[in-house]
């Protein structure tokens, strides 16, 4: 500023007096310019040391309410061990004051810590395997199929529920074309996994069924219905994929075993539906985490 001002005081100067020459006129005026320019980088400079610091100080006080969140939990820690303290202080009087074998009760706790750990163990392996469950089941299956295909595990056993549509001819129980490809997917897995038992369950949502049809005239009700579509999707396994028929098992549940509001049309739609339940046998469950089925 005080460059510009004494710039600006000699071309005042100068202008008053009729001294300055062209030549010099316009070397001053290149100096205001130099420091009108300097000005602004300042500025901008400034500007940047102040975003700075605004982030600056955004990620002292996150720090510190990580450190106050971090103190929050070692206060409950050092309460929690001060509380288990006091509670093997107590166990330890009342065995001395019952003449309790200490060694016995030692013994007592690490067979409890060896069934604990056992447990975590079961309980990781047991985690490991629906994830490899489910990543064999699904990696095949292609974004629209995955619309219509639910795929689930739950300890150890597989569940794969079938939207009707993608799996029968309308208003019937026989296996339609679009069925192929998603089927055939299935198919392998249960062929990779042999030793498993599967059960193909049929599901229908509450409107009874049209048997004015020719296609659906001999069909009572609803069990008839779900039975006969579990037992289309079986034997489509047996003759098209070679699936071994002693591991299958075709069952219906008619509308009694509802997963949504049949009030809705949306309910209804995930009601119609076949599941496919893989169980695996418990000695093939643990080993099944080691030796899963390579792509």
């Amino acid at each position: 500023m005080k460059t510009k001002t004494l710039v600006i005081a000699l071309l005042s100067a100068a202008v008053m007096t009729g001294c300055v020459s062209k030549k010099e006129l316009e070397a001053s005026q290149q100096s205001l310019q130099n420091c009108v320019n300097e000005k602004r980088e300042l500025y901008s400079q400034m500007q940047a040391v102040k975003d700075q610091n605004s982030d600056t100080k955004q990620q002292l006080a996150a720090a510190n309410a990580r450190i106050t969140g971090l103190e929050e939990q070692l206060t409950q820690t050092n309460s929690n061990y001060q509380s288990l303290q006091q509670s093997l202080d107590r166990s330890l009087t009342n065995s001395s004051e019952n003449n309790i074998n200490i060694s016995k009760l030692v013994d007592q706790i690490n067979e409890s810590n060896q069934y604990i750990r056992h447990l975590v163990e079961v309980k990781s392996k047991s985690d490991s395997l629906n994830m490899v469950l489910t990543n064999n089941l699904t990696r095949s299956l292609s974004k629209e199929e995955l619309k219509e295909v639910d795929v689930q595990v739950l300890k150890g056993v597989v569940y794969i529920s079938l939207a009707d549509n993608m799996l029968y001819t309308s208003g019937s129980y026989e296996i339609n074309d679009r069925a192929a490809e998603t089927l055939s997917k299935i198919a392998k897995i249960i062929m990779d996994y042999s030793d498993y038992d599967v059960l193909i369950e049929g599901n229908t949502d509450n409107v009874p069924v049209n048997n004015t049809a020719a296609s659906m005239k001999n069909i009572r009700n609803n069990w008839d219905l779900s039975c006969l579509r579990a037992s289309s999707v079986v034997q489509y396994l047996i003759t098209n994929y070679g699936v071994d028929a002693k591991r299958l098992t075709a069952g219906g549940r008619g509308e009694f075993n509802p997963i949504a509001d049949n009030s809705t049309a949306v309910g209804k739609q995930r009601n119609r539906r076949t599941q496919i339940i893989i169980t695996p046998k418990l000695d093939q469950f643990m080993d099944l985490i080691d030796h899963a089925p390579e792509e």
